[in-house]
């Protein structure tokens, strides 16, 4: 790999509009291009934003492909991500060209974990029906078997994934009487079990069978592509819940919409979809299903953070240092 070396004043293309503070800082440190009316970016116009920069910061929204590296200038040697997922950049091509890739990690844990906690009070208790009804006109007064949902003390949460996030949630539904059971790839020591009262499920299917409420929190990998499948759904108790705020992609939506709409499975909370911002219909006509446009990490700490960390990234990049948050290995 290339050495690092010191950039005075480098060029950054910012994809999308900012916090205020954040673009001014960056304004201040860099020559910087902001997004000003914050319209995703086309393939076209990320190519000629690439073409055009040493530094790009995207996000989410923006895929970064093998042949949009391909097509960058030598110029370009880093891509620092705004936000901490990185499936949308082809890492292997980056590594291939010599492009750094750095992330945000950590900066929206409790953020996402609380909106993880709102759905899982939400959907079971069927909140989401229930403003409906009353914004629709159409609640006729209390009746004792009006609106039943379930209570969540005393039920199984199931979390898929036991990173930063899954550990945070895991912290919350503790708090609410949840007992909790986990599948990661590695085990946590006895101890941390115990100081966080999780039991550890090595089983996928058996943990899909055992929850009341299953909750995604995994990172998006060919692994865990549809990790929540028809048949992993047909396992889930009659009367059980499943929860995603990690990545659409982690649950095959058609099984999803099926077992919803036959009643299969009790009633879902999203905040991530397979093509979004895209929604199937499909999903916007069943009544046991909360959905959310994708606010997991929208607060402003949050994100005024994760742009704290861009410019962190950036900045020791440019002295000619290794970043803390860089995503890929190699480099010296």
């Amino acid at each position: 790999m290339p050495e690092l070396s010191r950039i005075e004043r480098p060029r950054v293309r910012v994809t999308r509009q900012l916090l205020p503070a954040v673009e001014q800082r960056m304004a201040e440190l860099f020559d910087a291009t902001f997004n000003a009316d914050d319209t995703p970016l086309s393939p076209e116009e990320l190519a000629s934003a690439m073409a055009d920069c040493d530094v790009l910061v995207p996000t989410v929204t923006d895929r970064i492909d093998a042949d949009l590296i391909a097509a960058a200038p030598p110029r370009l040697k880093l891509i620092a991500n705004y936000g901490a997922g990185v499936n949308h950049i082809d890492l292997a091509a980056a590594k291939a060209k010599g492009i750094m890739v750095t992330n945000t990690p950590g900066v929206f844990t409790d953020d996402t974990a609380d909106l993880t906690m709102a759905l899982i009070l939400n959907v079971p208790r069927r909140l989401g029906e229930g403003h409906r009804l009353m914004r629709s006109g159409g609640w006729q007064g209390w009746s004792p078997t009006g609106m039943l949902g379930h209570r969540i003390g005393g039920k199984t949460l199931g979390i898929i994934g036991f990173g930063r996030i899954g550990e945070a949630v895991a912290i919350r539904a503790k708090a609410f009487g949840l007992n909790i059971i986990y599948n990661k790839r590695h085990r946590l020591p006895a101890s941390v079990e115990e100081e966080l009262g999780v039991s550890f499920e090595p089983d996928l299917d058996r943990l899909v069978g055992r929850a009341d409420i299953i909750s995604l929190h995994c990172p998006l990998t060919s692994e865990t592509d549809k990790i929540i499948n028809a048949d992993r759904i047909a396992l889930m108790k009659p009367d059980a819940y499943i929860i995603n705020s990690s990545r659409g992609e982690l649950i095959d939506e058609v099984a999803l919409m099926d077992a919803l709409e036959s009643g299969r499975i009790a009633g879902a909370g999203l905040d991530v979809y397979t093509h979004e911002p895209a929604v199937d219909p499909r999903l916007l006509a069943i009544p046991n299903v909360v959905l959310l446009p994708h606010l997991g990490s929208a607060t402003f700490e949050g994100r005024g953070a994760s742009g704290e960390r861009v410019i962190a990234n950036i900045r020791m990049w440019a002295d000619g240092h290794r970043p803390a948050d860089q995503v890929l290995d190699g480099w010296s």
